[in-house]
């Protein structure tokens, strides 16, 4: 087997004697005795042959659906093929912003033109270099909002369980009270968040759409917190916004989602994006890096890094963010995919998805399936009854190769996108009767 440490052994004799040591195991004496670990039990190297073999025979497990009518935080759009084409060159392979950043002109403008676009789309004022994902994003917002006599968030029980969990995971750690409102209808009631509120409420979470695909009335939700001092974090499905009101519309503080659906593909989990954005009052609260226009000493644009308000690096033991990369490579996908779609693509992408949704909605009603959040607008997932048992349904939908809806709360949490044709809904539905004997 073949080193992957580039320096020889004597480059790396003589970087210890520079530093007084002898040997490499010298550099670990601070870590004690008690947590290291002494052993690991791992297999035999295997060649480049075997991998490939061994890797073939994992993916041959994978089951591929003709049709996916499931979301719940992961959404399987189409992404057009210039989109890989440009992201897989080879000086767009790496997820970090170079640490000797003005050298690197071309990932800076990237970032740059991924900030400016997020914020078109956002309707807000300052992008990050986004963070690892939805739910990290999500909880980092909250920290942006404590004060000092404001430190308690109130979020919405209707918003993803995952990010909920997050949440609750990272305000754990640094005793931030947590209170979550119960969901009524499946929605926030704005009434009852009012109540919630206290003097001591810095940030109040509600995502639109929330987890079972309801549009919150978020006009009042934004009016009562503010009112009671209170800042808004808004989670948002990018796609959505290229139909619904932004969140700067709104008048939120801060918007933050899972970028996934601009461009990345379904692949167990990751790698997605986490995006924020904010307004500009609290500009030096986000954390990552922000990247800036401005111009070199003969007066051509240039991009710099210009604010690392909250990095390890720059703050040191004072740091209040731990995003140690800001995944640039995810944050180009994006980037390039919405300019290839452009305003009115992503426009289209969303009308596709919500006419798409309404008529799976309406024509599921036929067969026994009835809204569980009534009369309330939804975009592209929906939350029905299901009127036998909701496992069994989707296991017999996936013997006939389509991935229906996630069964929730005893009914089924369906989903529709731009890649859900007529006749693809038209199939699940016949599939469906079957199924029931209709």
């Amino acid at each position: 087997m073949g080193s992957y440490i580039p320096s020889t052994g004597e480059e790396r004799q003589a970087m210890l004697q520079a530093i007084g040591l002898t040997s490499a195991d010298q550099l670990f004496d601070i870590v004690p005795e008690a947590v290291r670990v002494k052993n690991l039990d791992l297999p035999d190297g295997l060649s480049e042959l075997e991998v490939g073999q061994r890797m073939a025979a994992l993916a041959g497990k994978n089951r591929v659906f003709s049709s996916v009518f499931r979301g719940a935080g992961a959404y399987r759009h189409y992404i057009p093929s210039i989109v890989k084409t440009v992201t897989s060159k080879e000086e767009f392979l790496t997820a970090y912003t170079p640490y000797q950043a003005e050298i690197s002109q071309g990932v800076l403008q990237s970032i740059f033109e991924y900030q400016t676009q997020m914020c078109e789309l956002t309707g807000m004022d300052v992008s990050n270099a986004s963070v690892y994902d939805g739910a990290v994003a999500a909880a980092e917002a909250v920290f942006m909002c404590q004060e000092r006599k404001r430190h308690t968030v109130v979020v919405s029980g209707a918003a993803d369980p995952q990010t909920l969990a997050v949440i609750q995971t990272y305000c754990e750690s640094r005793d931030v009270p947590v209170v979550i409102l119960p969901a009524e209808g499946y929605a926030t009631n704005p009434d009852a968040l009012k109540a919630a509120l206290t003097g001591e409420t810095a940030a109040v979470y509600v995502q639109s759409p929330n987890y079972y695909g309801v549009l919150e009335d978020m006009d009042a939700i934004v009016a009562a917190a503010h009112e009671a001092g209170a800042k808004v974090i808004m989670g948002v499905n990018p796609i959505s916004l290229g139909l619904l009101k932004t969140p700067g519309e709104y008048g939120v503080d801060i918007a933050v989602g899972e970028g996934q659906p601009l461009g990345m593909p379904l692949s167990f989990g990751g790698p997605y994006l986490g995006f924020m954005t904010c307004k500009k009052a609290m500009m030096r609260k986000l954390p990552g890096r922000i990247v800036g226009q401005t111009s070199d000493a003969q007066g051509r644009r240039c991009f710099v890094l210009t604010l690392q308000a909250r990095e390890q690096h720059i703050r040191r033991e004072k740091a209040s963010s731990n995003i140690c990369s800001n995944e640039a490579l995810c944050a180009m996908t994006a980037s390039v995919y919405l300019a290839t779609v452009g305003p009115q693509g992503i426009k289209q992408v969303a009308e596709l998805c919500a006419s798409h949704a309404h008529y799976l909605a309406g024509e599921l009603g036929k067969l026994g399936f009835a809204l569980r959040t009534g009369d309330k607008p939804f975009f592209h997932e929906f939350l029905t009854d299901c009127p036998t048992d909701p496992a069994v349904l989707c296991a017999k939908l996936e013997e006939k190769g389509i991935l229906g809806g996630l069964p929730v709360d005893g009914g089924i949490l369906w989903c529709c996108t731009e890649c859900n044709s007529k006749a693809d809904i038209d199939r699940l539905l016949a599939a469906i009767g079957e199924v029931l004997g209709k």
